[in-house]
């Protein structure tokens, strides 16, 4: 698989980004969530990392490559350690953890050189978790929750002989450390290509008089006001514009990234609130429920949701972590240097969306899929093409130019410009994470009581 090495000129400005958001009905509100997310996710990395790792990061991160470092490790003696937020009963750490099994086959390992910790809280105890996998042996450790990044990089400092690697963060590059790692999916390709699957399920809609162009509304479950999940819901409002041209959109946010209890309930706020699809980047299979009881059709996240809205699931958008963790324990093996930033999508068979509903997708369906991947793949569609969305009326470039997202984006707002150039925003290009964290033209995003 030919490996994915994201650019090294980050600034933390960047890496704040990842915590951007909004938290009202307004772009205003969006403002200010941002700012307040930005301003503490620098804060955060302020605080992990010292002067002089600062003062060397560039230069760190420079001089990671794919080059031979000389102190690969057997395979017979390898221990590669995991440490999950949830289990297999939640979404997100379901196929991380089939992405596990997919490595241990890929490289032949056997079930004791894998240690796997499940239901580790974004807290001390991520740090915690962490030692005990270093000390039991283990070369490499992995975390997969955003809220692990500042005990990972703490136990990466004491453990300088150890690889960590982290999904979802963004201040691998910044660290200075040769051993601490980000890395991600491109998710958001698969979530445009399930916003197809959505888009064309409106027009049908719309067709057989069920509602109108203009209540072509859209309703979408987040977990949190994060760059991660406004970029996933922007992809996946982008592809079903595609094909609807009408189409809206209403986010509300759960504060959670598993809560099945919170993400039914927002759901049904959303159905009662005139939304006619649902979608969700949250974990669990509660938005599917509501809408299977509502029969309001519905796009999910991570596995197939088919077994709880067998009327109304048209398909999810879901991660295949099993390249990048057959990579990253594969440099371990050889003594390759791990990239700062990894991130894979549909070129890499990183992301995917699964199988048709074909009970409930529109005819057609899933020749447009085909149409829209094989585009994705050889780079004649960017998901982020600057052309198809505006921004308070305006296109990204002269909302750039003209200085009017500066209070959205605040310390953030170089470092997202610069990803924009050649008609389309560079997601994941120069950083592993998400970083589009702005609202366009089309979606409310509002914070759910």
């Amino acid at each position: 698989m030919k490996k994915k090495i994201v650019s090294t000129m980050l600034i933390c400005a960047m890496g704040a980004m990842c915590l951007a958001g909004c938290r009202s009905t307004s772009d205003d509100a969006a403002a200010t969530a941002s700012t307040t997310a930005a301003d503490a996710a620098t804060t955060t990395a302020a605080a992990e990392t010292t002067d002089a790792a600062a003062t060397t990061a560039d230069t760190a991160a420079s001089e990671a490559s794919t080059e031979a470092t000389g102190t690969g490790v057997a395979k017979d003696d390898l221990k590669v350690g995991v440490i999950y937020v949830g289990d297999e009963n939640e979404g997100y750490t379901e196929a991380h953890m089939k992405g596990i099994a997919d490595m241990k086959q890929e490289l032949g390992l056997s079930d004791d050189q894998v240690i796997e910790k499940t239901n580790i809280p974004e807290s001390e105890e991520c740090y915690d978790a962490a030692v005990d996998l270093a000390n039991q042996g283990c070369q490499i450790v992995i975390a997969n929750s955003f809220g692990h990044e500042s005990y990972m990089l703490q136990a990466a400092t004491e453990y300088p002989d150890v690889q960590f690697c982290h999904a979802t963060g963004y201040q691998a590059a910044s660290s200075g450390l040769s051993n601490f790692h980000n890395f991600f999916t491109k998710i958001y390709e698969a979530r445009y290509v399930s916003g197809v699957v959505a888009g064309l399920k409106l027009n049908e809609m719309i067709d057989d008089g069920t509602i109108t162009e203009d209540t072509a509304k859209m309703g979408y479950v987040g977990a949190y006001p994060y760059a991660e999940v406004i970029s996933g819901f922007t992809s996946f409002y982008l592809g079903a514009k595609s094909v609807c041209p009408s189409v809206t959109m209403e986010v509300q946010y759960t504060n959670s990234w598993a809560d099945l209890d919170a993400e039914n309930q927002v759901a049904t706020k959303l159905i009662q609130d005139g939304c006619v699809l649902i979608s969700q980047h949250a974990d669990t299979t509660g938005a599917p429920t509501a809408c299977e009881a509502a029969g309001v059709p519905c796009v999910g996240y991570n596995v197939d949701m088919t077994s709880v809205a067998p009327n109304t699931a048209l398909t999810s958008a879901t991660n295949n972590w099993g390249p990048l963790f057959t990579e990253m324990v594969q440099d371990v093996i050889d003594g390759t240097q791990i990239p700062a930033d990894l991130s894979i999508g549909y070129a890499e068979d990183g992301v995917a969306i699964t199988p048709l509903n074909e009970k409930v997708c529109a005819e057609g369906t899933q020749d447009k899929v085909d149409e829209v991947i094989a585009a994705i793949k050889d780079g004649s569609l960017h998901v982020f093409d600057t052309s198809t969305f505006t921004v308070g009326g305006e296109s990204l470039e002269d909302a750039i130019a003209d200085g009017s997202l500066k209070d959205t984006l605040g310390d953030s707002y170089d470092a997202f410009a610069a990803n924009v150039s050649d008609g389309y925003y560079h997601e994941s290009e120069t950083q592993s994470a998400p970083s589009f964290a702005i609202i366009i033209d089309g979606i409310t995003s509002v914070q759910s009581n």
